[in-house]
């Protein structure tokens, strides 16, 4: 095969590491600026201002989860208790209703609760990228879990790679890869 039919892939990986948020936050608001965007952001611990600068004020879709879940649990509290006063019906004295809403309050606020906190278990499972086991590895840089910030392009159009590297580095970054380069590979471990 010759050389002319290779094919170059059209995206790379772009990784800058920072020894400083204020750094960070300049680099993210340069991106923006640049109408750059598909990058994720490496940190050790979290910071309102970083979620600030990358969601721009919008609220977390987790919320919608917890929502959703409310909702299904209050819809089975009542499930559970009609179906189950519908299914073993007792002496009504008086023309009392079998299925009466003061009574089943109480496991259906209970059932709001519990599958209102497990459905925004999931939601932040789900939007966190949780377990990393598939995650990219340039994601997996252990510098981010320790004292270094990050910003990842995972897939970084080849004509806005020297641009992306010359921002990140104007920002302050500590260090710039692109490609393969972008894996941190721990010594010894």
């Amino acid at each position: 095969m010759s050389s002319a039919n290779v094919a170059v892939p059209a995206h790379t990986r772009i990784k800058g590491m920072y020894a400083h948020l204020d750094c960070l936050l300049t680099g993210i608001e340069r991106l923006k600026h640049e109408k750059l965007t598909g990058f994720q952001v490496l940190s050790p611990l979290p910071r309102h201002e970083i979620l600030d600068a990358v969601y721009e004020g919008r609220p977390s879709p987790v919320r919608w989860w917890t929502l959703s879940g409310a909702v299904f649990g209050l819809n089975i509290g009542f499930l559970l208790t009609s179906l189950t006063a519908m299914q073993w019906p007792m002496i009504n004295p008086g023309g009392k209703p079998t299925v009466s809403l003061p009574p089943q309050a109480v496991i259906m606020f209970e059932c709001t609760i519990l599958f209102g906190a497990l459905f925004t278990l999931l939601g932040l499972i789900t939007h966190t990228g949780l377990p990393g086991w598939f995650l990219d590895k340039s994601l997996q840089d252990p510098r981010a879990s320790d004292d270094k910030f990050g910003i990842v392009f995972l897939r970084a159009s080849k004509k806005d790679e020297a641009r992306i590297a010359e921002i990140l580095r104007s920002s302050g970054a500590i260090e710039v890869t692109t490609g393969d380069d972008t894996v941190h590979e721990v010594p010894n471990a």
